[in-house]
């Protein structure tokens, strides 16, 4: 047994949630270590189609603990809301802990978050404005809020009016906004954190134990390598770091028991929200394929905006499975492109004239155009296939070019929304 940890190669939603929901039926934990409600996992199983936005993606199953680590910026009234669906449409009530030490996304940070938006106009990030930036920012400057603290009037008073002793300048003088009082926000507080009490608990002595008892653990990331802050395209970037590295601390397992780290990759090219694109399409291509991506098109599982489209792209993806130190990497949505003559893979950048294979820092990649080469499609539908030897030629070829370009063994393929439908090589 050990810890795994699945993670996104590229900017987010290559298909995480489906290779955590797979491989959770065999766990004993899965753990979000970091992020909050700005990104969705989205499941398709016996229950119906869920986009989870911040419950781990094993609460569908009754054997499964579902851990939000300390390193989760965690929305009370998203988690509430997100638990509740699930209940009202059938699924049965999961086992789910939260970190003492895991801090609060409050009514401030959405609002910030807003209002900076708004102020920012054309030069703004494409924050999803649920929060996350501030929240993170408000960490680190040491004025932000723990679980543990909900529960201690005096403390929570107290860290409130610390932290809006500059907020509220901001909110007057800033952006013209109505200031608030600590009173007011612990009220609208407490009656959450009495609804989450029965899952608090300390998650490092969970894990502790987990790991002494030899269980299975599923470490799962949001957005990927690409939204890394420091990794990242900056600042076009996520606040907090979605990497196989950071899950050890995000969630509270020793960094040397993660023997497996899994980088996910769609089989073609996708992104949300503002910053370079290499590979991106446009018009009736980029539209063809984002209405035919995923169950049902490829818009944000949060936000529902429509994802740009791209190619796959060699020179992202092998860097990013290199920041995430990938054993292994799963290609998703492979079927997808089942109705193309031919497909374009982005092998190079041309970088002011010079063909390269890396990818170049923030300060140069606006600069980069894509350099493509042509594979033939396979014309056929493939969901239905479960091993790689019966694969249609062409899409066994195009996965084989894939995998030694990047670099990395493709170990899984998907090949189909649903938890089933899908390749272990």
């Amino acid at each position: 047994m050990g810890v795994t940890a699945i993670v996104g190669a590229n900017w987010g939603d290559e298909g995480k949630g489906k290779i955590t929901d797979h491989l959770a039926v065999t766990s004993d934990f899965v753990c979000r270590f970091q992020g909050g409600k700005n990104a969705g996992h989205t499941i398709i199983n016996d229950y119906g189609k869920f986009a989870l936005h911040l419950l781990p993606s094993g609460v569908f199953l009754q054997n499964v603990i579902n851990v939000l680590g300390p390193g989760v910026a965690l929305d009370i009234q998203a988690f509430v809301k997100e638990r509740n669906e699930l209940l009202s449409r059938g699924v049965p009530d999961p086992q789910i802990r939260i970190s003492d030490r895991a801090q609060v996304v409050l009514p401030y940070h959405i609002l910030f978050d807003l209002y900076e938006e708004e102020r920012l106009g054309k030069r703004q990030f494409g924050s999803t404005k649920s929060g996350i930036a501030p929240f993170y920012s408000d960490k680190y400057r040491k004025i932000g809020i723990q679980v543990a603290d909900l529960y201690d009037e005096k403390r929570l008073i107290e860290r409130l009016e610390f932290a809006l002793e500059s907020k509220n300048i901001l909110l007057s003088a800033l952006y013209k906004k109505d200031t608030m009082t600590a009173e007011a926000i612990a009220s609208e507080l407490k009656p959450l954190a009495d609804i989450i009490k029965p899952y608090v608990c300390d998650t490092l002595d969970l894990f502790y134990q987990a790991l002494k008892d030899d269980k299975e653990i599923l470490l799962e990331g949001q957005l990927g390598a690409l939204r890394d802050p420091d990794y990242g395209i900056y600042p076009f970037s996520t606040s907090s770091s979605p990497t196989a590295g950071f899950a050890s601390v995000g969630a509270g397992i020793p960094p040397y028991k993660i023997n497996r780290i899994i980088a996910v990759t769609k089989a073609y090219s996708t992104c949300v929200g503002a910053g370079p694109f290499v590979s991106e399409i446009f018009d009736n291509e980029a539209h063809e394929l984002r209405e035919r991506g995923g169950d049902s098109g490829e818009y944000g599982a949060t936000t529902g905006r429509p994802r740009r489209i791209g190619w796959f792209d060699v020179v992202a993806t092998r860097y990013g499975c290199k920041v995430q130190g990938a054993t292994e990497v799963e290609l998703s949505l492979l079927d997808v492109l089942g109705y193309l003559d031919e497909i374009p893979i982005c092998t190079h950048y041309d970088l002011d004239g010079e063909r390269i294979d890396f990818f170049p820092v923030s300060a140069k990649i606006d600069r980069a155009k894509p350099v493509l080469k042509n594979f033939p499609g396979w014309k056929t539908k493939i969901s239905h296939i479960r091993n790689f030897t019966d694969l249609p030629d062409n899409a066994k070829k195009y996965v084989d070019a894939i995998e030694e370009l990047i670099e990395f063994p493709i170990k899984w393929i998907s090949v189909g929304p649903r938890r089933e439908e899908m390749i272990n090589r």
